[in-house]
């Protein structure tokens, strides 16, 4: 049974301050003094006789009981603004609508997850789903075309304006045909052999994949095709010797069924931040907090 004593202005104020991580921001999120606030968050561990955070000058971290609070306050918070929304929407006889840009590994590992996800959630509401390369993605996100987007960080220059949320790292695969001639001697110093399909300029793993050559004394590739066509590149891939540097998430299914193989390669320099890119700006709907909702439940579990 909810202890009466929690009230609306608990769960608000402590799911701004987990959102901003200090108690100065989140006060002036919600109109309030900095001392409010923190009483408010007083108050509400005093409550559930738990510590939820710890303070410090660095600012606010969740505890493990704060981690478990905040799952399901958000999703009560959620829920109670959905069907405040609902009510509303009836009214109208309108549905929410929610567009999502989804970088290509995501959109191939992660999104089906998550849409499956929202969909019990948030069962009334029309989703979309685009995907594209890193750039596109961000141009449409800032002016307003997307609500969200979910990728991997970007460069500093293309990530002006944004709000970048981290929810795992993943990292780049060289990957080839069953059979070729690479998986019997796997040297990365061979590549240069094959055809290889190159992330070109401009995209998240570029900068990456230049780096971690060079640590490994590879130089220019002569040989190589630039795209980020990842529909491409799957079928490229297995009919040909070419040799696809991409993000692990891309060819995930296809090298858990066998479709492509992985060359046996160290990659771990290639790691990145993968995570959920919106606008400060704007301030998140409903139905937007319903969606996050769904794509921290699944990374959870993944």
């Amino acid at each position: 049974m909810i202890d009466r004593r929690i009230k609306f202005r608990h769960i608000q104020s402590f799911i701004e301050i987990a959102r901003a991580k200090r108690l100065k921001h989140a006060a002036e999120k919600l109109h309030l003094t900095q001392p409010a606030i923190s009483k408010t968050l007083k108050e509400l561990e005093e409550i559930v006789d738990a510590t939820l955070m710890r303070r410090d000058r660095s600012g606010v971290e969740l505890t493990k009981a704060g981690q478990v609070f905040l799952h399901f306050a958000q999703m009560s918070l959620a829920s109670l603004q959905q069907g405040l929304d609902g009510v509303e929407r009836t009214g109208r006889k309108e549905k929410e609508k929610l567009t999502i840009g989804a970088l290509p590994s995501v959109a191939a590992w992660l999104m089906p997850k998550v849409v499956k996800e929202f969909r019990e959630l948030a069962p009334d509401a029309i989703l979309q789903v685009i995907d594209g390369p890193h750039i596109y993605l961000v141009d449409r996100l800032r002016l307003g075309e997307l609500d969200m987007v979910i990728g991997r960080l970007g460069r500093p220059k293309t990530m002006q304006g944004i709000s970048f949320t981290q929810l795992y790292n993943e990292q780049v695969e060289f990957v080839v045909r069953p059979g070729h001639p690479l998986l019997k001697n796997p040297n990365l110093s061979r590549i240069g052999d094959w055809q290889v399909i190159y992330p070109p300029e401009g995209s998240a793993i570029r900068p990456l994949v230049d780096r971690f050559l060079i640590a490994n004394g590879i130089g220019e590739i002569p040989n190589r095709l630039e795209t980020v066509s990842d529909a491409f590149g799957r079928v490229y891939t297995r009919e040909t010797d070419a040799v696809w540097i991409i993000s692990r998430g891309v060819v995930a299914n296809e090298i858990a069924d066998g479709r492509l193989m992985r060359l046996p390669i160290n990659t771990e320099l290639t790691q990145g931040p993968v995570g959920l890119m919106t606008r400060p700006d704007v301030s998140e709907t409903s139905i937007q907090q319903i969606f996050r909702i769904a794509l921290q439940n699944v990374i959870l579990v993944s």
